[in-house]
């Protein structure tokens, strides 16, 4: 009797694994469906976007001549007589944000992963490196209004003829928010060369600040050129900072202490409801829009060409 009870529960038991082994190999067969449908989405949303901007784009084209677009020296799209749509102003504005972020930002961002990766001491590191990257959890706006509030006022203490609204300010804000990005990346290269080669270098007599110019920062050229190159994307793209404090004066000029208009800039004024829909200012947005994804695209790309052409492997 007592060995028919342990029969049958010996088959229960097995029926039961049986049945969780069905629901886990079912399992196992969905997982994969699932996870590349949430990755398709992903791909999907870049494809509807690229296709928008196309298509808008080339509704605009339509209106206005490519060749005027890309040569013109005068945007003034609100004009009621004559509007231009020359891109030029707004690309030159846009530079001239992303030249001076990138004079303020390169220097420090580099200086400051060369001492988290080859002084800092663990506690140092620990301490200064999440404080560093706070900058990049700081929203825009507030850098835009820190740019025009503060910084725009003690730069004109030192520069009278500087207007309210220029390039300078928001530019060397620009610059302060992309400094995580190229500290942080810079650091993890450097971070990534052997030890082995440092104690080579030292061994032959090199001192510490000659292993970490001479020898490291060259080894890890790839992930540094690369975090710049990412770092000068993100200010080519950045919006809120340049809307709040650059001001919204297309001009082709360098002069960078007057005001200017960048291209996410025009976007934004266009998109608050200063152009109606189906009109040719209202496509306007998708072509400066269109130009700045070819930016952007460029530079990313060019960033993963430099990784890849000068990666050191170890």
């Amino acid at each position: 009797m007592g060995s028919s009870s342990n029969k049958s529960y010996s088959v229960s038991e097995m029926i039961q694994q049986k049945s969780n082994k069905k629901l886990t190999h079912t399992t196992e067969k969905a997982i994969p469906w699932i996870l590349f449908c949430i990755a398709g989405v992903s791909v999907l949303t870049t494809i509807g976007i690229v296709f928008t901007l196309i298509f808008e784009t080339f509704e605009f084209f339509n209106r206005v001549s490519f060749f005027d677009f890309i040569t013109g020296t005068e945007w003034f799209p609100f004009s009621i007589q004559n509007p231009s749509y020359g891109i030029l102003p707004l690309i030159s504005g846009t530079l001239k944000i992303t030249g001076i972020a990138v004079l303020v930002a390169v220097p420090i961002g580099l200086a400051s992963a060369i001492y988290l990766s080859e002084y800092a001491t663990d506690r140092s590191r620990r301490f200064i490196k999440p404080i560093l990257e706070i900058l990049a959890g700081i929203p825009t706006i507030v850098y835009g209004f820190f740019a025009l509030t503060f910084v725009t006022p003690v730069l004109k203490s030192m520069i009278p003829t500087l207007s309210i609204f220029n390039a300078l300010s928001p530019g060397i804000v620009v610059g302060v928010m992309i400094i995580p990005m190229i500290a942080s990346l810079s650091e993890d290269a450097m971070s990534s060369v052997p030890n082995s080669i440092r104690e080579g270098a030292l061994a032959i007599g090199a001192t510490k600040f000659e292993v970490s110019m001479k020898v490291v920062l060259p080894a890890a050229v790839s992930g540094i050129v690369a975090s710049v190159v990412l770092a000068i994307s993100r200010a080519i793209g950045e919006t809120m900072i340049v809307t709040v404090a650059a001001g919204a004066t297309p001009n082709l000029t360098w002069d960078v202490t007057g005001s200017i208009q960048t291209m996410t800039a025009y976007i934004v004024q266009v998109s608050t409801g200063d152009a109606g829909y189906g009109t040719t200012i209202y496509y306007s947005i998708y072509a400066v829009g269109f130009t700045l994804f070819v930016f952007t695209l460029g530079m990313n790309l060019l960033a993963q060409y430099i990784s890849k052409r000068f990666r050191e492997e170890y």
